[in-house]
């Protein structure tokens, strides 16, 4: 059942909203307290709906924002005057798929009883109320969600829209506050409501969906990506076995679909429907996928989940512009050395609010470049081997691997590449990358190279050794160098395919 709306909220607006909900949701490495993380992400969620060149240009302000204990979720309200519309933008845990997944507890369903009056009892997962239950408790200032929408419906013109919506578990949240908000008195009267979900998995069973989709929304769509496994769970996930196309790939192997049917069968006796209008977004496989992760092995398929399920990628698909982008490590200017030293870290996105952490240890003074693309700074008083991350209104940096800082040295023993990535064993393959020691051992997999020649300090010729058959044991395997104390870490930079899988031939009698 609909109503008309003159003008609509478009699925480019909706999913911006829902993606810039994700600005900084990774908490600074040393450490602060929740209003300082609150008050970070303000600026930056401000910042971003001040940009006139994202599809929210710049109709929409902040008017709240909450975050839950550990900034496990997030909630915050929008508001567009000159259209008479508020959007709830929720987001979900910020992880990896897998974690994702298991995060949603769809072992256990429990009543949904936040959702109005159904005739009979409708269910959904234990762990999607445990995180409904979350976002429609926590406070900004001592503000609930339910207060800070009331409040900005009393000052609002007659007839407004209020658009619920999210990306990943924030869409499958949406799924139970839009019609929760629904069952609440108004000022000046019910408005109107809409849900738009992207990349939402299912929060509960049929006749939850059914529910959801009895209600009068001015729009209820749930838009998704065909090569996404999140809108799968828990309907279809054993679909992905049969992904990705190939070329390019990656296409599951014996590892993918062990953990694919493990994970599909979290939900038990338990059955669960998506609720809402499906909209497929159309996609160019072969145009639209991490080039980076195309080989036939567990990591490279993860990895592909993780771009198909971005929220960088459905943007594109939607044909919006991406948000802006948090800070980005790339290399600092030495690896190593003792607190004190001098260094530059280079980079980008080091805009207002920059701070730097040598792994949980603040930098007391640094200076950003005019262009935000290098800082400079002394490293503080430390230990170990650390991460070198920054941290702006925007966000915190990844750990990288150029951003490793060694106290007292040696150098980390990083691989930035092989050539060639595909051989049979006995191949020549050429590992190149920095700070290789004369002691250098490479591994292809668990196999050891046998007296590799090594080329100090950046590269080694190894020769393929034979490959480990069996159950489990993948044609694709990192190819590690382990010198001076380091294993290199594994990337798809140093992952080598075989082209066969046969043992050794038997000698000639």
């Amino acid at each position: 059942m609909t109503t008309a709306q003159t003008a609509p909220m478009t699925p480019q607006v909706a999913m911006t909203l829902a993606a810039i909900a994700a600005t900084a949701a990774t908490p600074r490495p040393s450490g602060e307290p929740v209003p300082e993380q609150r008050s970070r992400v303000l600026l930056g969620i401000t910042q971003q709906l001040a940009c006139a060149g994202l599809a929210t240009g710049t109709d929409w302000s902040l008017r709240w924002l909450a975050l839950g204990p550990g900034s496990a979720n997030l909630a915050y309200l929008a508001a567009a005057p000159a259209a008479n519309s508020f959007a709830v933008v929720i987001r979900g845990t910020v992880g990896n798929v897998t974690d994702l997944l298991e995060d949603l507890d769809v072992g256990t369903v429990v009543p949904c009883t936040a959702v109005g009056s159904p005739s009979a009892p409708v269910s959904v997962s234990k762990g999607a109320m445990a995180a409904f239950t979350q976002v429609v408790s926590m406070s900004g200032d001592g503000v609930t969600l339910v207060q800070a929408l009331a409040d900005a419906l009393a000052g609002a013109a007659p007839n407004p829209a209020v658009y619920v919506t999210g990306h990943s578990l924030g869409g499958c949240i949406a799924t139970m506050v839009a019609p929760y908000l629904r069952t609440l008195s108004w000022p000046g009267g019910t408005p109107q409501f809409g849900l738009c979900t992207f990349a939402a998995p299912t929060a509960g069973g049929p006749d939850f969906a059914d529910y959801v989709d009895s209600l009068p929304w001015i729009v209820n769509a749930r838009y998704y990506n065909p090569y996404d496994v999140v809108p799968l769970a828990w309907t279809s996930l054993d679909d992905a076995e049969d992904w990705y196309p190939t070329p390019p790939g990656p296409a599951a192997n014996d590892d993918v679909t062990t953990v694919l049917s493990a994970i599909a069968g979290l939900p038990g006796p338990n059955r669960y429907a998506q609720p809402g209008d499906a909209v497929p977004l159309t996609i160019d496989y072969g145009h639209t996928h991490d080039p980076d992760f195309v080989k036939k092995s567990l990591p490279d398929f993860a990895g592909q989940l993780a771009f198909q399920h971005a929220d960088s990628t459905y943007l594109g698909l939607l044909g919006a512009p991406d948000v802006l982008a948090g800070p980005v490590v790339r290399a600092l200017s030495a690896n190593t050395g003792e607190g004190g030293t001098a260094l530059a870290v280079a980079g980008s996105g080091f805009g207002p609010g920059t701070a730097v952490d040598f792994g949980e240890v603040p930098v007391q003074d640094l200076a950003v470049s005019g262009d935000g693309l290098a800082i400079s700074l002394h490293a503080p008083a430390g230990a170990g081997v650390v991460a070198v991350r920054v941290t702006t209104e925007l966000g915190t940096s990844p750990a990288v691997p150029f951003g490793q800082f060694a106290y007292g040295g040696p150098a980390p023993v990083i691989t930035t590449g092989l050539f060639p990535d595909t051989g049979r064993r006995g191949a020549s393959v050429t590992v190149t990358g920095v700070n290789f020691g004369a002691d250098a051992q490479v591994f292809f997999g668990a196999n050891p190279v046998a007296s590799p020649q090594v080329d100090l300090p950046y590269r080694i010729v190894a020769t393929a050794p034979a490959p480990t058959i069996g159950l489990g044991k993948p044609s694709t395997v990192n190819v590690t160098v382990l010198s001076n104390g380091y294993s290199s870490p594994a990337g798809p930079q140093n992952e080598f395919s075989y082209l066969e899988l046969s043992p050794d031939p038997s000698p000639e009698s």
